[in-house]
């Protein structure tokens, strides 16, 4: 259905992010990656959505200049809130062990801000899911981080994984958005866009 819509516009990726490409190909719809390296930094009085908002589009602006008529680029950020800090991607295997010591039996959120942008508007949009883990051993979160190396993760882990299956005790929102895009969202925000557009 979504195919249909967007027939006449060529739709971009620009993330490299297995997750998220799996999205837009489970969504049916044509698209094309675009990567650009962007250095992600953001103003430190910035906090949650906003952090993901400046992100996104920073991501969004950096492809401006190169889109041509009817081309939308989709970007997207994620991070996980935790105790009033952002937690991003570890730098190392000290850094995720740290992050998911943190974790252990609290709440925190998943964070994603998606930007969709054309030669002429750019429209970003959030979302925030809670998840909750169980209180986790340290011999857990090192056979994790072991086995499954999440040192490409918000946060340092992926919900689609073992400690998913095993650590994560309550979801509240959308389940595709911790994973890596609010694809509900990205839907019909696309829809909307091309109206608009």
């Amino acid at each position: 259905m979504l195919k249909e819509k967007l027939k006449e516009y060529k739709i971009i990726l620009a993330s490299g992010s297995p997750r998220r490409q799996q999205f837009m190909k489970d969504l049916d719809i044509d698209f094309e990656i675009r990567l650009k390296e962007v250095e992600e930094i953001y103003p430190e009085k910035l906090k949650g959505t906003e952090i993901t908002d400046y992100l996104a589009e920073l991501k969004a602006n950096s492809l401006k200049e190169s889109l041509t008529d009817n081309e939308i680029v989709i970007t997207s950020d994620t991070i996980v809130w935790h105790e009033d800090k952002a937690l991003g991607k570890p730098t190392d295997y000290e850094d995720a062990f740290t992050m998911l010591q943190s974790l252990s039996g609290k709440t925190h959120k998943v964070i994603t801000s998606v930007s969709l942008m054309s030669n002429t508007h750019i429209e970003t949009f959030n979302d925030t899911t809670l998840v909750t883990f169980h209180p986790l051993k340290d011999e857990e979160i090192k056979y994790y981080i072991d086995n499954f190396k999440p040192f490409d993760k918000a946060g340092a882990y992926g919900i689609q994984e073992w400690i998913g299956l095993v650590a994560i005790a309550k979801v509240e929102g959308s389940y595709a958005n911790v994973v890596g895009m609010p694809v509900d969202k990205v839907y019909r925000h696309l829809i909307n866009f091309v109206v608009k557009k």
